[in-house]
């Protein structure tokens, strides 16, 4: 963390808040949200009739509030794993303009001087990609189970009228 600098800190603090969305996100998508599905589809049962225009948009509202349960913080996971990358760039200008400091300050005779700046440039953005890396993979694989879920919800609503 003392090797990339303050940035380092920034992008500690976007990863842990990332994952910690992300595995609500799963906990959400593959256990909490089946008995929240049996919920709206009683209600979508207990309907006497399924056909008329009124009926119609209660299955409309009953699949817009499955739609906005299951995608709930995925807008904020993908802007944070859109945050990771450009914190490992700020790391990356804030090192190279220590190593310019350094090199205004003592010239290049002293590699050992350069070095902390160039390590100072490079790990942030290392840490940067790999967060983004990681929260990406996770995230395609979090959309798309909402994406089945919310198909498969949608059929059950419709086999209801059959």
């Amino acid at each position: 963390m003392r090797a990339g600098g303050v940035v380092m800190y920034a992008i500690a603090g976007v990863l842990v808040l990332l994952w910690g969305l992300m595995l609500e996100r799963a906990y959400y998508l593959w256990l909490s949200f089946k008995a929240e599905q049996q919920g709206l589809l009683g209600r979508w049962q207990q309907r006497s009739e399924w056909q008329s225009w009124q009926a119609v948009h209660i299955r409309q509202s009953l699949l817009g509030q499955a739609e906005l349960a299951l995608t709930r913080h995925l807008p904020l996971l993908s802007a944070l794993i859109k945050i990771c990358p450009l914190l490992g760039l700020l790391g990356t200008v804030s090192g190279m303009i220590q190593v310019f400091d350094v090199v205004a300050v003592h010239g290049t005779g002293n590699p050992k001087l350069l070095a902390s700046g160039i390590s100072m440039a490079t790990i942030p953005t290392l840490a940067g990609l790999v967060c983004a890396l990681s929260g990406l993979l996770v995230y395609s694989r979090l959309e798309r189970r909402t994406k089945v879920l919310l198909s498969q919800f949608s059929q059950q609503l419709a086999t209801v009228n059959e």
